[in-house]
């Protein structure tokens, strides 16, 4: 993901500051609401949002509170839960912000210590859930390298403001083998995998029979099977019947037309 140089000049400047301030609180087993206190200079300082119009402290969600959420354009972006930066993040954690994020209608919730950050995206289906999409930890980083300042980039204000975490989402799923698994199956793919062995052996086979060779010899049954898999073949599905709609679309829109006859000239001897 390229990084605008502004905003990397900004990260590599702000993780040799802060870096310190972390290691130090870390030493000192700060609580957590000294926690939240550098949290809250590293949303401005690093990631880049205003500290005083776009940071919400104590957030108030139907009678409970979330400790931070970041808000552009009048728009909660994310939904930040602090936890003192000597202990560990829960699976029981996740899921208190989660349940904020959710009652809110936001889309990706943050876990942090200050220097361990965690990011979800809420699924909402019922039940809701959530994926766990970005594990970084701020003290691990160095600045001097691309790869991390690409990936604190996507907490920032400006990788928000481009659904930079989104992307991230989306590269990540691609690439996930429940989607390569569900791609490997689908009728394109199968076509030019029989169009090739064809070529090979010219031996003709049925989509189906090269389906459930492909299941039961070459894909793992762990990447074929649960609640990932199903999604993802589901999500292939929908996008291959939505390239087969388009498809027809396009053709029924074709017209001929005899040379130089207008189309209301047409209408008129249909009439």
């Amino acid at each position: 993901m390229a990084v605008p140089n502004k905003v990397a000049d900004r990260l590599v400047t702000g993780l040799k500051r802060f870096q310190p301030v972390l290691q130090s609180a870390l030493s000192r087993d700060v609580n957590e609401s000294d926690t939240s206190m550098i949290v809250t200079d590293v949303l401005a300082e690093v990631f880049g949002y205003d500290k005083y119009s776009e940071i919400t402290r104590e957030l108030c969600i139907r009678g409970t509170y979330c400790d931070l959420a970041t808000r552009i354009d009048g728009k909660f972006q994310l939904l930040i839960e602090v936890k003192a930066i000597g202990g560990s993040l829960k699976d029981s954690h996740a899921k208190q912000a989660i349940d904020y994020a959710a009652n809110q209608g936001i889309e990706w919730v943050a876990l942090t210590t200050g220097n361990l950050w965690r990011v979800f995206r809420v699924i909402f289906s019922k039940p809701i859930d959530a994926e766990l999409i970005l594990d970084i930890d701020l003290l691990a980083l160095n600045p001097k390298t691309p790869s991390h300042i690409e990936s604190v980039y996507l907490l920032t204000r400006e990788s928000m403001v481009k659904s930079g975490l989104q992307a991230f989402h989306d590269h990540l799923q691609a690439t996930s083998r429940f989607y390569l698994g569900a791609v490997l199956l689908s009728d394109p793919v199968l076509e030019t995998v029989r169009r090739e062995l064809r070529r090979l052996s010219d031996v003709k086979l049925e989509l189906e029979e090269l389906r459930d060779a492909l299941r039961k010899d070459v894909i793992k049954r762990e990447v074929l099977e649960g609640d990932k898999a199903a999604a993802a073949t589901r999500k292939v599905s929908k996008a291959a019947g939505k390239a087969l709609r388009a498809r027809r679309d396009q053709t029924s829109e074709v017209v001929t037309e005899p040379e130089g006859a207008p189309v209301a000239d047409l209408a008129t001897q249909e009439e």
